[in-house]
């Protein structure tokens, strides 16, 4: 009886100590910091209610104890070096390691054992998101919308019978006006008349030397807007199409501050600048399957930029479920805003790479309220800010030449230094030291610089 009374309270103590040491898996951490950690080390791949590159993580604590026997000291190990992990012949990392098609997840050495047990505490227990917006408010705002709508209508109502007053009283004159031309109909009156020129041929006539001057005028005013008409075909200064897909820069050059030669590197290393394909898009939607970003275009929520990304995954035949491609892909369509007539020639890197720094120095001189900090809004405008591309200047050959005629041409670099050397001396003895060599110093101007 005493042994068994024994046996039950090391029972009891041993339940109280697993108890404890569970729950101590739980309240180890906090939920808030580990929120943040989680965003900046671990959304790229991994999310806490579905299956991203890698597995979900959420209750990943509580799965690992109940399915391998394994507790934190585990997961901490295979979050600071998975990959020792792997080669120390642990059994449960090399299954994990296979079953995600052999993809290595990323060491973090830089987390400490706090950040780790912070990371842990937010996939158990993560925090409730605040609502976002408080219901009296929505109340109030939705019965001054109901206040406003009514003040609109009866202001409507006020303007429609103003107008119907004014046309009773603009027909009581028409109506006074007409007799009283009738009262002055007098014999005199009607002899008069009938000297005074009826018709526009009688009028003519009278006046046919004034009449041809104004046909001169006027023809040549329409020759004149016939040519100017000709000479703007082509300039689509403003143009901004609606894409197959939704594609905010703002969003993603302004607020996430993507350079622009990730998504565009052709306009570093070659002549055109490329529509990114659509795995260049994947590079990064691969992981990012919705959209949490705080800026939102008028009209526009979060449902409707999640629906975009499901266009890309269809157009590259990607299964998010899965977390593998289908094969089945569809093209994008997408509608070309920039594009420079067959005869003209166009080297972006040319201007990217040994004209950036002058490019951008000329831009910012003439435009000291608009300045810039990449190269390529000097032409295309401040892209950043767009939410639909448009086309933000003439393309024109004037607007070509007057670049090249105001550019200077970059001569700290020194290549240059050394190649314009004889045309540097040439120019200081020419127009004297403070001479400067612009791109059409340098042969920007001769035609067959830009036409084949």
């Amino acid at each position: 009886m005493i042994s068994w009374r024994k046996h039950y309270k090391k029972s009891l103590i041993a339940i109280g100590l697993l108890l404890s040491t569970s729950a101590s898996i739980h309240a180890q951490g906090d939920p808030k910091k580990g929120q943040d950690l989680f965003k900046a080390n671990c959304t790229a791949c991994h999310a806490l209610d579905k299956q991203m590159i890698g597995p979900a993580l959420g209750g990943i604590v509580d799965k690992v104890k109940k399915e391998q026997g394994l507790g934190p000291d585990w997961l901490h190990k295979w979050i600071k070096d998975n990959k020792a992990l792997r080669a120390s012949g642990d059994k449960y990392a090399n299954q994990i390691y296979e079953e995600f098609n052999k993809v290595e997840m990323l060491q973090f050495p830089n987390l400490s054992e706090e950040d780790i047990d912070n990371i842990l505490a937010y996939t158990t227990d993560p925090p409730k998101e605040e609502p976002k917006a408080d219901a009296a408010a929505t109340a109030t705002d939705a019965s001054a919308n109901v206040q406003q709508s009514k003040d609109s209508q009866l202001n409507s109502q006020a303007i429609l019978a103003a107008f119907v007053v004014i046309a009773g009283l603009l027909l009581w004159l028409l109506v006074k006006i007409r007799q009283l031309v009738k009262l002055q109909q007098t014999p005199e009156l009607t002899d008069l008349n009938s000297t005074r020129v009826n018709s526009f041929s009688e009028l003519y006539k009278k006046y046919s030397f004034v009449g041809k001057g104004v046909i001169a005028i006027l023809a040549v005013l329409a020759l004149y807007g016939v040519w100017n008409s000709l000479m703007w075909i082509g300039v689509y200064k403003g143009y901004k199409p609606e894409q197959p897909i939704h594609f905010s820069h703002k969003i993603h050059a302004g607020e996430n501050k993507i350079d622009c030669q990730l998504c565009h590197s052709g306009a570093k290393y070659g002549k055109v600048s490329e529509i990114p394909s659509v795995n260049v898009c994947m590079n990064c939607h691969r992981s990012i399957s919705e959209y949490n970003g705080k800026y939102m275009e008028p009209g526009k929520d979060k449902a409707f930029y999640d629906g975009e990304i499901q266009k890309i995954y269809a157009a590259a035949g990607w299964d998010p479920a899965k977390q593998q491609y289908t094969g089945k892909t569809s093209p994008i369509e997408w509608t070309r805003i920039h594009n420079m007539p067959d005869f003209v020639y166009f080297n972006h890197s040319q201007h990217v790479v040994a004209g950036e720094k002058a490019i951008i120095s000329s831009f910012n001189k003439k435009n000291p309220n608009n300045q810039i900090d990449v190269v390529c809004k000097a032409c295309h405008g401040k892209v950043d800010t767009m939410n639909v591309v448009q086309m933000a200047n003439d393309f024109t050959m004037g607007w070509c030449i007057e670049c090249h005629r105001t550019t200077e041409v970059d001569m700290t670099n020194g290549y240059n230094q050394e190649y314009f050397k004889n045309l540097h001396d040439k120019l200081k003895k020419q127009y004297g030291e403070g001479a400067k060599i612009t791109v059409d110093a340098i042969g920007g101007l001769e035609c067959g610089k830009c036409h084949y």
